[in-house]
């Protein structure tokens, strides 16, 4: 993946991350209280942000390992010389 694809979905996992820290304890502190309940539309956005925030930070975890799966294939694949045209290996 690009540089920028992987600095934009850390970005977007930061802003997710947000809402995400603030209507967590909302609905514990509500739960516990039980006077309030939330709105099923808040629990509704709380579960979505939850996999958002997984899907995204699963992916961020992988990028060191995805990064060096590639420069390892980069570094296996044989070097083509310019001047001979044929394919040295150089390990």
């Amino acid at each position: 993946m690009s540089k920028s694809f992987n600095k934009w979905t850390r970005v977007i996992h930061r802003w997710f991350a947000l809402p995400t820290l603030i209507l967590i304890p909302l609905a514990v502190i509500s739960k516990f209280a039980g006077t309030v309940h939330l709105p099923p539309q808040l629990e509704q956005i709380q579960s979505l942000l939850m996999l958002l925030l997984a899907i995204t930070g699963g992916y961020l975890y992988l990028i060191p390992y995805i990064a060096k799966q590639k420069r390892n294939k980069r570094k296996a694949a044989p070097v083509v010389s310019a001047v001979s045209g044929v394919a040295n290996d150089e390990s």
